[in-house]
């Protein structure tokens, strides 16, 4: 493993490459001293040549791959308003720190202060995500997304269209999409919506349903992504089990 990788604290695969690779490299010549970016190109090239060398097949998405797709889509939703918000960079540098501790979260802000800076295609970054993260990866960057807007008490509307359009290039169904907006959103319906059902259905649908979500959105399904995105997945799985208990509490289903 390379300067930059042990620096980082994770193994990086397809993120070496491309647009966000690209990113990666101005945010380190931007804010990051000790490491060089002629240090980071290298790495590039040593990663791209093994890569040619493989058989084509899709590449494994690592801790360290989650980690730059979280802070590259971090930074596009939090100046979707035209403004940095000191709290929801707060949530960022918290979030970080319970994933990761202390040492590694300090050295991914550093890291993020420079992407920030910089002008990010949305759509380039998340069709190179798409093409290597596996669906459950997927949704949970929705929904970290998702928690980052309401770190303020309030999702805007260009929070809300920046994190629509992320879910859009991601591959992220419609349905997927509105059930994990509901989890963020005290609305009347919020329940049946993250259970991606009506509120006309049957309790025996309500049931299955429920089965359904529970399996989708189970922690082992992170298991590719590393130990420490498992547990934060447990808030999204948390979610789901209170949305079936208040629909059973509504219905009086035993």
């Amino acid at each position: 493993m390379g300067k930059f990788t042990k620096w980082l604290g994770a193994g990086l695969g397809f993120t070496l490459g491309g647009p966000i690779g690209a990113i990666i490299g101005y945010a380190i010549g931007s804010v990051i001293d000790g490491v060089k970016v002629s240090d980071y190109v290298l790495e590039q090239e040593e990663y791209n040549r093994k890569e040619q060398e493989r058989p084509r097949v899709r590449r494994k998405t690592t801790s360290g791959d989650f980690e730059i797709s979280l802070l590259i889509l971090a930074s596009v939703v939090i100046k979707s308003d035209g403004k940095i918000d000191p709290v929801e960079l707060d949530f960022v540098r918290k979030h970080f720190i319970n994933l990761y501790g202390q040492d590694r979260a300090n050295r991914a802000f550093k890291l993020f202060n420079g992407i920030i800076k910089k002008d990010i295609s949305t759509r380039q970054v998340c069709i190179q995500i798409r093409e290597h993260m596996s669906h459950s990866s997927r949704l949970q960057l929705i929904h970290f997304l998702f928690g980052i807007a309401k770190a303020d008490g309030n999702v805007t509307p260009s929070e809300e269209e920046a994190i629509q359009k992320i879910s859009n290039y991601l591959y992220i169904s419609s349905i997927d999409y509105q059930s994990i907006k509901a989890m963020f959103y005290n609305e009347s319906d919020a329940a049946y919506k993250i259970l991606e059902i009506e509120k006309n259905v049957s309790d025996d649908e309500v049931k299955k349903a429920y089965r359904k979500m529970a399996k989708k959105y189970h922690p082992d399904r992170l298991h590719d992504i590393g130990e420490e995105h498992k547990e934060a997945a447990k808030e999204k799985f948390q979610s789901i089990q209170k949305a079936y208990e208040n629909i059973k509490k509504e219905r009086d289903i035993s």
